[in-house]
């Protein structure tokens, strides 16, 4: 399909010329980058920085947001480098970020006053326990679309200031900011002038209301979170004010969480159509439209994005681990040198095994929420080895996925009547066994996409349609195309059998209620 024609939006002053370029910085949980875009959406170029995980305990998990901040200024210069593109050659800049990870910083000097608390972080989860105990969390999730879990900021922020010496009388008195990392990162390319999210972040915090589309009081003090430490919600393609770091001032007029920029990048704007992303965790996404879908099956209402002042819903179901599992293999038990090792020991595995791993090292998120559960491998023989446990791997982010598409199966069937396909991205996407398994265990076609960069393309987009530089939603869906489609081939016996078997895996996994 040939792209669509550069929309250029209204004239430029005769005798000037217009940027022709787009950034994307994607931060994500192991790793920062920047990828320069043309007004097509076409990649010209990306740089990446790994990102160290700090576990000061177990279930803990914290990033460095100097660190953090470091990457984003090194990766979007060099991308911008590779690209040969000039302040002058960018129209905006777009940022999609790990969603609820946390931090908070003192507004007079912009440092942070700890490490950013990340979203896998599970240290909170006794106060979750304690107000779900107390009956909060039928109202909360009436607000929030959410579950009373430690994976939200809430909870987060609530550590922070009570275990941060003075941070609960600063941020009191306003002398803090509270943000997830997009927030962040818009203070720091600002240089203070802009405390702003976007909706989609805000939306994962359990302190804003999706319903109005604004901060809730009553859910503040349930969580001792003071407004004053809170930024300023906008739609997703806004702006988002100037930053002069990059030799010249260029606008930031995108910003969404990873899996809403995900979204929007698959063109998945009409309701039933579903994503999946599958990074270090994996998230299903499907688009309900203009209707906040109540989940029965403990999945999560959330806004999908919001354009125009107008919210788009979806229903949401997280799972922590996906491809930490494959870096398991590698780091953990160094049964394989490089991730796409995983793929090659795993078609190795003797097909009379079966082993389940039940990858829950930090809980069990969606359908299950369960943060106590722990990483369980079932179905051991004296046969099984390296090849096995790899395969097993694989096969666990199917079967997690397809937990999740049953639950949004029986919370919205409307969705279901046609022929669901399954759009994917993300490092495991790539993976030509994980996605014939996904395809085969669901019984749904699985679509990969030509351009993977699919999060990044989503930012590149927001900032684009808020600039002028790209079309509307439609044109932009048009232009998707599909690299490889994988097609069902397992019969409905051994689909049934194989995951009647993960799910007694889970139950035995599961932490006694």
């Amino acid at each position: 399909m040939a792209p669509y024609a550069v929309y250029r939006g209204s004239a430029a002053t005769p005798g000037t010329s217009l940027p022709t370029a787009l950034i994307a910085i994607d931060q994500g949980t192991t790793s920062t980058r920047a990828i320069a875009f043309d007004a097509a959406l076409d990649p010209l170029a990306v740089s990446q920085c790994e990102l160290r995980q700090i576990y000061p305990a177990p279930g803990e998990v914290e990033h460095d947001p100097e660190e953090i901040w470091r990457a984003v200024v090194a990766s979007t210069r060099d991308c911008m480098a590779k690209a040969g593109l000039a302040a002058s050659d960018v129209g905006a800049i777009g940022i999609t970020n790990q969603r609820e990870t946390t931090v908070v910083w003192d507004r007079a000097t912009g440092k942070p006053i700890h490490n950013a608390i990340v979203w896998q972080d599970r240290r909170t989860a006794s106060l979750c326990d304690a107000l779900r105990a107390a009956g909060h969390e039928p109202g909360v999730t009436a607000k929030t679309g959410l579950l009373l879990d430690p994976y939200f900021s809430a909870s987060k922020i609530a550590w922070l200031l009570d275990t941060v010496e003075g941070a609960r009388a600063a941020a009191e008195a306003g002398k803090l900011a509270f943000g997830t990392i997009d927030s962040f990162l818009l203070w720091r390319l600002t240089e203070g002038r802009v405390h702003a999210t976007d909706a989609t972040n805000a939306a994962r915090t359990l302190l804003f209301d999706i319903g109005k589309g604004e901060w809730d009081a009553d859910l503040c003090r349930l969580f001792g979170v003071p407004m004053a430490l809170l930024p300023q919600v906008r739609d997703c393609a806004a702006d988002f004010g100037t930053t002069d770091l990059f030799d010249g001032a260029i606008a930031i007029r995108g910003v969404a969480g990873d899996q809403q920029a995900a979204t929007v990048g698959h063109g998945c704007f009409k309701p039933g159509m579903i994503k999946s992303t599958y990074g270090t965790g994996c998230f299903a996404v499907l688009n309900t439209g203009l209707e906040r879908v109540a989940s029965h099956n403990r999945l999560l209402t959330t806004i999908a994005y919001q354009l125009d002042g107008k919210r788009t819903y979806a229903l949401e179901g997280a799972l922590f681990v996906a491809g930490a599992a494959v870096q398991w293999l590698r780091d953990g038990l160094k049964i394989i040198g490089t991730a796409a090792d995983a793929g090659t020991l795993a078609a190795l595995a003797d097909p009379a095994e079966q082993v389940y791993l039940v990858p829950a090292f930090v809980g069990l998120g969606a359908p299950y929420w369960d943060a106590q559960a722990r990483g369980a491998i079932f179905g051991l023989t004296r046969n099984s080895g390296d090849a096995e446990i790899a395969r097993a791997t694989l096969e666990s982010v199917g079967f997690q996925t397809r937990d999740l598409i049953e639950a949004m199966r029986a919370d919205c069937p409307s969705a279901f009547t046609g022929a669901p396909v399954l759009r994917v991205d993300g490092g495991m996407a790539k993976s030509e066994l994980t996605m014939q398994f996904l395809a085969d265990i669901l019984a749904m076609p699985v679509e990969r996409p030509k351009v993977m960069e699919t999060t990044a393309v989503g930012a590149a987009y927001l900032a684009g349609r808020a600039s002028g530089l790209c079309p509307d939603l439609d044109a932009f869906a048009a232009r998707w195309q599909c690299e490889r489609r994988f097609a069902p081939r397992m019969d409905t016996a051994e689909r049934d059998r194989k995951y009647a078997g993960w799910r007694d895996a889970v139950r035995r996994t599961l932490t006694p209620r």
